[in-house]
């Protein structure tokens, strides 16, 4: 169980950073790696299919 936990808890940390640094991104360089802004959170938590 605490296993679990701490596997949620470093998934989400994972999430939110890649959140910031995509964040930061301008729109031009989102679409130069064919995203867009609303790609973002999905990009975030690794359910891509790009």
């Amino acid at each position: 169980m605490l296993l679990s936990l701490i596997r949620a808890l470093r998934a989400f940390r994972d999430y939110q950073r890649n959140l910031a640094e995509l964040s930061q991104l301008s729109d031009r360089e989102l679409a130069d790696i064919g995203l867009d802004r609303s790609d973002i959170p999905r990009v975030a938590s690794g359910h891509f299919n790009g």
